[in-house]
This record gives structure tokens, C-alpha cells and sequence, in this order.
């Protein structure tokens, strides 16, 4: 009888002593629930021929039901293949070649041991995450000018001016390049945060056995990390079918569509600049089953090879 109220009233007081984090929780959970759940009974227009005015749901046959015939159009369509070619190109780009970036910039961040350079240097990898994409593009386009700064420097050593903004196979490399600018600093919060956790007896047991600044990087502060490492790893393949559609639209134009036109573009000029809400919501839809089935599969492979998962 007293083992099993034991359990019991070591639970009730587990509530209680959480009752202040959940309250924390409450004011997240409500706006996920009232701005993300809430609105998904909208999805139901990528089953339907769907005009502004009209109801979602009708009983009186109002309501013009289509089935898959959206998704069947898009995937049959002549912009389909290059859509999702595109989109997954430059994903891949950023994933394969930014996705370390930030690991080895909070590495080499973390020997700096305090002082005002490394404060310095923090400030200044964290700005480019708050300028906005419209003054990011802005600078990016004033660089690729025929007359801009890539270009002098260009004929500066003898070569000759690129038009970079009517060739699109330099599309990729300039997306990719700027996006983990943007970005590299940010994501290396989340790796710094992970290293300040590590027991500092451990770095000192390694000197003590000889160990330099290399391998105690090596050996204590990586695997310290690897659980941040791998969680947000499954969340990057999840997004590989999800590209910077804000920051394309703002430095793209219809020369560059063969390397530069991704489904966010697509959505935008197809589904709200000509009205076709119904058929934007299906290929909405569709890119998202498609992340979601990569960050099931990227989660089920790290839990049955690894010891970290989301869930």
C-alpha cells in the first residue's frame, strides 16, 4: 500500500515544483496553438476550387471539391522538375557547406579566452542575423554590379567583368554564400551555449595528462557537443526541400529562373499574384509532407544509429 502512494506523491510534487516552468510554457503554447494549429483548417482549399468569399466548409454544395487534381497538375506541370531540382540544389549547398560553419566557428570562438577581441568578434558575427534581407540583398546586388566591388576586383587582376545578375550558373554560389553570412553567427549561439556547460575539471584533467588546447577540443569539447550537433542536423534535413524564398525573391529575376526559381517563387507569382489559392495551398502542402517525411525518416535513422533524437 505505501509503495504504490509514494510514487504518487513524489509526481503531485514534481508538478508543483514545475507549475512555474509550465506556466513559462503557457504563453508559447498559446500562440503556437492559436497561430499555427488554428489556421491549418485553411488546408482543406488545396482540395477544393477555392475563390476568395466562398466558404471553406459548406454543406448546401456551395463548395467545389477537386480531390488531388492541384497536386496532380503541379507534379505534371512544365515548372515542376526545375521547381523542385532548383530547391533542393540550393538547400543542399547550405546544408553541406554551411551547416559546419557555425560548429567550427564556436569551436575556434570558445579558445579565445575572453577579452575584448573576442567579444569583438561575437558582436560582429551575431549583426549580420539582425540586418533585414531586403538591405542584405541590396548590398549583395550593389556587389555583383557590372561595375560593382567583385567586379573591380575581377579586372583588377586582369580578368574581365561578369554580369553576374544575367548568368545563372553563379546563382547558387551567390545564394550560398551570403545565406551562411547571414546566419553562421546566430546558429553558433546554440554551440557555445553547449560548450558553457561542459565541466571545466575535465580541460583541467586533460592538462594534466598532456592533452593541448587541439586535443582537448577534440576529445572533450566535440563530444560535449554531439547531442546539439545531431538534433539540429535532423531539423536541416527536415528543411531541404525549404529554401530562402524571401531573400531569392529580392535578388532574382527571370533570367536567373533556371537555377533561381524555387517552389517559394513559384507559390508566390502562381498562387497569390494570380489568385490561384487553391493550387498554392496544395504545392504548400506538398513541400510540406515532403519536409516532414525527411525530418521523420533523418530523426528514426539518428535514434537507431545514435543515442540522440527528437523524439
Amino acid at each position: 500500500m505505501n509503495t504504490n502512494v509514494r510514487p504518487m506523491k513524489l509526481k503531485h510534487q514534481r508538478r508543483r515544483d514545475n507549475m512555474q516552468l509550465y506556466l513559462i510554457m503557457l504563453p508559447v503554447l498559446l500562440h503556437i496553438f492559436i497561430f499555427s494549429y488554428i489556421p491549418m483548417y485553411g488546408i482543406v482549399i488545396a482540395f477544393q476550387n477555392y475563390f476568395p468569399g466562398k466558404p471553406f466548409l459548406a454543406f448546401d454544395g456551395s463548395t467545389d471539391w477537386v480531390g488531388l487534381q492541384h497536386f496532380i497538375d503541379f507534379v505534371n506541370g512544365p515548372y515542376f522538375g526545375r521547381l523542385v531540382r532548383n530547391t533542393f540544389i540550393l538547400s543542399f549547398y547550405y546544408f553541406i557547406f554551411g551547416f559546419w560553419v557555425p560548429i567550427l566557428f564556436a569551436l575556434l570562438l570558445n579558445e579565445l579566452r575572453g577579452g575584448l577581441f573576442k567579444r569583438f568578434v561575437q558582436t560582429s558575427s551575431y549583426l549580420p542575423h539582425f540586418i533585414s534581407n531586403v538591405v542584405v540583398a541590396g548590398m549583395v546586388l550593389s556587389f555583383i554590379d557590372p561595375d560593382g566591388l567583385v567586379n573591380v576586383f575581377i579586372k583588377g587582376f586582369g580578368g574581365e567583368a561578369i554580369s553576374f545578375h544575367t548568368e545563372p550558373r553563379y546563382f547558387s554560389t551567390i545564394y550560398t554564400i551570403t545565406t551562411i553570412w547571414k546566419s553562421f553567427g546566430w546558429s553558433s549561439i546554440l554551440y557555445l551555449s553547449a560548450m558553457s556547460s561542459i565541466d571545466p575539471s575535465l580541460y583541467e584533467a586533460a592538462k594534466m595528462d598532456g592533452a593541448g588546447r587541439f586535443r582537448q577540443m577534440l576529445h572533450i569539447t566535440l563530444p560535449s557537443i554531439r547531442p546539439t550537433i545531431f538534433i539540429l542536423l535532423i531539423f536541416a534535413i527536415g528543411n531541404l526541400f525549404s529554401a530562402n524564398t524571401e531573400f531569392i525573391m529580392l535578388i532574382y529575376n527571370p533570367s536567373l529562373y533556371e537555377t533561381a526559381d524555387v517552389i517559394g517563387t513559384f507559390l508566390y507569382r502562381d498562387g497569390l499574384l494570380n489568385g490561384n489559392f487553391s493550387a498554392g495551398a496544395a504545392v504548400g502542402l506538398l513541400t510540406a509532407v515532403i519536409n516532414f517525411t525527411l525530418l521523420f525518416g533523418a530523426n528514426a535513422l539518428s535514434r537507431k544509429y545514435t543515442e540522440h533524437a527528437l523524439w
